[in-house]
């Protein structure tokens, strides 16, 4: 093509290489060592573009979103016209030409390929599938191939529709459920006020039922914003005796210590420390809550806090000893002792101390002495970057 006859686009070049190349090009790759039997063995789906970002090589799960076309189909097409892009004809020039494609990332892996370097990105694709449209959100990673002496594009291709819709589903599920939970602890709460002394106990039974039902809603939405890397992180000082006092007047009230007995342990008065006390409270009711629950009745669960140098050491004690078969799943995110479902607390008390609070966990299983769980937080972490 003449450069007095360049086609015209809003985003990508538009420029393209007749079918007889694209088929020589195709001969080419395939003639490369392993690269169709490599490429063709992978979970992921994995294309090769040309400079003219057409497509050269598709592996054969490609087939899986052709809507009835074949790898071979698509060779020549761009990757947009293949998947079948609303956009992909949005422009004279296709796949890339668009203004809609400025904010397309699989055009700006495949650009930032070609131009020497690898990108990750994620595509947001409204499609086409027997005439019906159809969101497709895919992880795009492109990455640079050398070939007769130009640069190609190794485009590899995850389909993460589902992971964005449950995570879609997962906030609105919080969201109505900590305003349905909420509206009805309310609702406890004006009840209480005026009604008789006999309803009064039944009542705030219930209202803290609503509470303790709110807390663990929010364990469960801060463990997910965790793995997803979306917990926010609000340091401040924090004074660690009180905090544990808190604590342990909230635990002391709770079902789980029925017959059981929730102390204080040894605790400076001065011990301070800089971090988010909504996430140290959560990781630390978690411990005493486990703690309880091990506990036989009539034992005595002991929360203490001690300074160490530049770091603060917060305990959780409880007579009991563990199997040596528990201890060495310890922290595994589906390993429970309490029956399915429900082995989430060691593990988000890991997860969240180690990642977003900056310290360590760990514990101590022993005849002597029972078992310990303790947190090593640093006075002054260097903060993980906040969330929106």
């Amino acid at each position: 093509m003449s450069a007095t006859n360049i086609p015209l686009t809003d985003f990508a070049p538009a420029e393209r290489v007749p079918i007889d190349i694209i088929r020589q090009q195709a001969l080419d790759i395939e003639k490369l060592p392993l690269t169709p039997q490599v490429l063709n063995s992978v979970l992921n789906c994995v294309l090769i573009l040309n400079p003219q970002r057409q497509i050269v090589f598709a592996s054969e799960n490609v087939k899986n979103y052709l809507d009835g076309k074949t790898a071979s189909d698509i060779i020549g097409l761009r990757p947009g016209e293949a998947f079948g892009c609303l956009h992909s004809d949005a422009h004279e020039s296709g796949c890339g030409t668009s203004r809609f494609c400025a904010e397309c990332g699989a055009v700006k892996a495949a650009l930032a390929s070609l131009a020497g370097y690898s990108d990750l990105q994620e595509c947001r694709m409204l499609r086409l599938v027997q005439g019906q449209p159809q969101a497709l959100d895919l992880l795009v990673y492109a990455s640079p191939l050398q070939h007769n002496g130009k640069t190609f594009s190794l485009f590899c291709l995850t389909d993460i529709s589902h992971q964005k819709r449950r995570r879609a589903m997962e906030r609105i599920f919080f969201h109505d459920l900590l305003n349905s939970v909420g509206s009805l602890a309310a609702l406890m709460e004006q009840l209480s006020e005026m009604a008789s002394d006999e309803l009064k106990e039944d009542l705030e039974l219930a209202q803290g039922a609503c509470q303790d039902a709110v807390e663990q809603i929010l364990s469960q939405k801060d463990l997910m914003a965790a793995e997803n890397n979306e917990l926010s992180v609000h340091p401040e000082p924090v004074n660690a005796l009180l905090l544990l006092d808190q604590l342990v007047k909230l635990f002391a009230r709770h079902p789980v210590a029925n017959e059981r007995r929730l102390m204080m342990g040894p605790c400076p008065v001065a011990v301070a420390l800089l971090t988010d006390p909504t996430l140290l409270r959560r990781v630390l009711g978690n411990l005493i809550k486990n703690a309880l629950e091990a506990s036989p009745a009539g034992s005595t669960v002991t929360v203490s806090c001690m300074p160490e140098g530049e770091r603060i050491r917060f305990s959780v004690n409880n007579p009991g000893v563990m199997p040596q078969s528990v201890q060495l799943q310890m922290f595994h995110r589906s390993f429970t002792t309490k029956g399915d479902g429900r082995g989430l607390g060691t593990y988000s008390v890991k997860l969240i101390t180690e990642r977003y609070l900056g310290g360590t966990v760990g514990f101590t299983s022993e005849e002597e002495t029972g078992t310990t769980f303790f947190i090593l937080l640093p006075r002054r972490p260097s903060f993980k970057a906040s969330a929106d």
